[in-house]
Order: C-alpha cells, then structure tokens, then sequence
C-alpha cells in the first residue's frame, strides 16, 4: 500500500508521540528499579514544613468557599476572553461589539442572580447577618 502526502505528514507526529511515551516508561522503570522501596514511618506523616505535624490532617472545608473559587474561575475565564476581544476589536467591527456585549450582559445577569441568592454571603459578616434575622 503506497503512502500519500498526507500520511507522511503524521510521520514527525508519530516519532515525537513514540519518543514521549518510551521516554515516559523509561523514567517510570527507572523509578522503580531505582527507588530504595523502603517503608517507614516517617513516609506516613504529611509534611509541615519541619514543623512536628499536631492534630489530625482531615479537616472539613466549609463549601463556600469551593463555590467562590469556581465563580473566581468563571469570571476569570471571562477577563481572558474580553482580552482577546480587545486585542482584536478592530477586526471584528459592530458584530464583534455586539457579541461581546451579549457575553458581558449574560455574565452580569449571572452575577446579578448569584447575588441575589445569596452565594456570595460567607464569612464572619454572613453567619453575623444571618443570625440578625428571625
């Protein structure tokens, strides 16, 4: 079977992709035939610092503070795409204007919503203002 033009094209695909996996499970073979394999107890204790580790590890993280995080990365990932828009708004004229506007608008409102629900209300001023009330 004769090899087109467009097959040899994936041909440096091929090696990088060959290269990058040997090279993965070299490393992998080596770190297991290298490594010392011995257990002890100090490999079971979590790392401080050089601090003597006290009290457990295990801790329970309130979810607001999760549900802030994603909407920081929501809003992050916004600024990204308006940075892109900036670079280019020339380009793209009264329609790439428009869209943008659209996109700011439909995040503003989610903003709005999310405020009006409450999800931005955690910390020391929320539990204070919720036990103002009723």
């Amino acid at each position: 079977m004769p090899v087109t033009a467009q097959q040899v094209e994936f041909i440096p695909l091929a090696i990088y992709t060959a290269l990058a996996v040997g090279l993965i499970g070299v490393l992998l073979a080596a770190a297991y035939f290298l490594g010392s394999g011995k257990d002890a107890a100090d490999k079971h204790i979590p790392y401080e610092s050089g601090v003597v580790p006290t009290g457990s590890a295990r801790h329970a993280s309130r979810v607001p503070f999760y549900l802030i995080a994603i909407f920081f990365i929501v809003f992050d990932v916004e600024g990204s795409f308006i940075l892109t828009w900036a670079t280019a708004w020339d380009l793209l004229g009264i329609q790439g204007l428009v869209h943008i506007t659209v996109f700011i608008v439909v995040l503003m409102l989610g903003l709005v919503w999310l405020w009006m629900k409450g999800g931005l209300d955690w910390g020391p001023s929320a539990i204070r203002m919720r036990g103002k009330q009723p």
